[in-house]
């Protein structure tokens, strides 16, 4: 039996006209430029691209279209100040002062970099608001990392000495989601330049305005021309030329498998290093001893944080068979009462807007197919509202494994939800995906946790909690086709350096 509730109304709580002139005044310039060298240069051929409000569907701004001569002036750029003295003869103690310097401009500008985030791609201004705050946090993080690279000394013959040295690659290539800008790019620039090396920053095309906004502010510190530059524009155009340059040493990309997939063939042509942040199909499992309201928050919170625009998104909810029907009953309610979609900027708002035309698009094309392939609607289902990319909080039951809808990686805020009989069947059932990028365990029981966290395929595992991010002491990354590599914990620095070793001659 399915326990039905009511869809939130259809009714968008737009944006006032008024809040227009609380947005920063960053975001209300008409055109932004690229940062390269430390200073603001158009696109090369000064194409450019708009950028619209998600919530209204309304011209944003336009930021510049840069492609191949763009990148190859801004990987010029970094190869300059990986050499000059300037930041290649700094002490650690030096460079740990930057990044802590970093973190000061963030810290003092985040409610700034926050709202520049929640109206450049819709997600809540409380979610935007958190992100900044770890946003600072890792890069204090990484400040203390500079003085702890160490290289080892290796015991040889009586008039040979032998050691290693930690050195960094060079030439970093940066490209990330437009799902959180703020949230991602802090554990890739923080190591980065933890380790010595200079970047070129690629943001997503409809989400570059925090990243622009960010090297402005970085004039401010210490941090020497070059060292981070920025170029906007299509991952095609501008991050292709990003991954297949020949003087850049490692990438790192967060995004579809699809794409990631692309990146690791064009990089094999230089030998470049990866580190791979893909897509996820993440399983929420509860068991029956679990807090059942705490998990249905949490299985809620796990699906629609963000409208579902995550990578990490548990968007498989599998449950214990004797529960089923009441903890349907308490997601479902969960998921009306507290993640109703709402005004980025209204303060408590827990679920905005999707971030993109394509993508509401694409949640729309995956909703006709899974009720195609039979599957049912308990709650939300379409469009929420009459204008903006707002969509209704959604969960689908009577699914199948087959399901392209449970399959694929739909990156809206749709869940599915079915059950399991045991243990060995939850790990099963959990592990039935190409993807193993993170899950979610809800279990009161110590054995049920240990067993199910050492039997998912998943590069995290949360135990009653979900989506809790390290800002650097935990590493990161997935299983399977969800990515190579790991950001944060101690291989974030093998990912960032590479060793040398030295033999002398007595």
């Amino acid at each position: 039996m399915t326990h039905m509730l009511p869809s939130p109304p259809a009714t968008t709580p737009p944006i006032a006209e008024s809040a227009r002139h609380d947005f920063p005044r960053f975001v209300c310039v008409d055109e932004h430029l690229q940062w390269i060298g430390g200073q603001r240069v158009p696109a090369a051929d000064g194409q450019t691209l708009p950028n619209t409000d998600p919530t209204t569907e309304e011209p944003l701004a336009r930021v510049p279209r840069g492609g191949a001569a763009d990148v190859d002036q801004a990987v010029q750029a970094a190869k300059r100040a990986f050499t000059d003295p300037s930041w290649a003869q700094i002490t650690p103690d030096q460079r740990g002062r930057i990044l802590n310097q970093i973190a000061d401009v963030i810290e003092e500008h985040a409610d700034e970099l926050a709202t520049i985030d929640s109206v450049n791609m819709g997600a809540p201004r409380t979610l935007t608001g958190h992100m900044l705050a770890e946003a600072s946090e890792t890069f204090r993080y990484y400040a203390g990392w500079p003085t702890k690279i160490f290289g080892t000394s290796v015991p040889l013959s009586g008039d040979r000495v032998g050691f290693t040295r930690r050195e960094p690659l060079g030439v970093v290539g940066i490209i990330w989601g437009w799902n959180g800008p703020m949230g991602q790019l802090p554990g890739k620039l923080a190591p980065a330049l933890a380790a010595d090396n200079t970047v070129v920053l690629k943001p997503a095309e409809s989400a570059s305005l925090s990243t622009l906004r960010l090297a402005e502010l970085l004039q401010s510190t210490d941090l020497p021309a070059g060292v981070v530059n920025v170029v906007t524009g299509l991952g095609p155009e501008a991050g292709g030329a990003l991954v297949a340059h020949p003087d850049v040493a490692k990438i790192d990309f967060t995004g579809s498998t699809a794409i990631g997939k692309h990146v690791q063939q064009v990089a094999s042509q230089t030998l470049k290093r990866v580190t791979l942040e893909l897509g996820g199909k993440s399983p929420t499992v509860v068991f029956a001893d679990a807090d059942l309201h705490k998990a249905a928050t949490g299985a809620a919170a796990g699906f629609l944080g963000n409208a579902g625009q995550a990578c990490v998104a548990g968007s498989r909810i599998f449950v214990e068979e004797s529960i089923r029907d009441e903890f349907v009953a308490l997601l479902t309610q969960a998921m009306v009462t507290l993640f109703t979609p709402g005004d980025p900027l209204t303060p408590g708002t827990l679920v905005g807007a999707l971030s993109t035309r394509a993508q509401f698009d694409r949640v729309t094309c995956y909703l006709d197919i899974a009720v195609q392939e039979g599957a049912h609607v308990v709650t939300g289902g379409g469009r929420y509202g009459d204008h903006g990319y707002f969509f209704a909080p959604t969960l689908l039951d009577e699914v199948t494994p087959d399901m392209r809808v449970v399959r694929e990686e739909i990156f809206g805020p749709v869940g599915v939800v079915a059950t399991f009989t045991d243990i060995d069947d939850a790990i099963a059932k959990a592990n039935d995906t190409d993807y193993g990028l993170a899950a979610s365990v809800w279990t009161t029981n110590l054995t049920t946790a240990h067993r199910m966290a050492a039997g998912i395929q998943a590069g995290t595992v949360w135990i009653n909690t979900w989506a809790e991010m390290s800002t650097g002491a935990l590493p990161f990354g997935g299983y399977k086709q969800s990515g190579l590599g790991r950001e944060g914990g101690l291989e974030v620095l093998d990912a960032y350096t590479q060793s040398k070793a030295v033999l002398i001659a007595l």
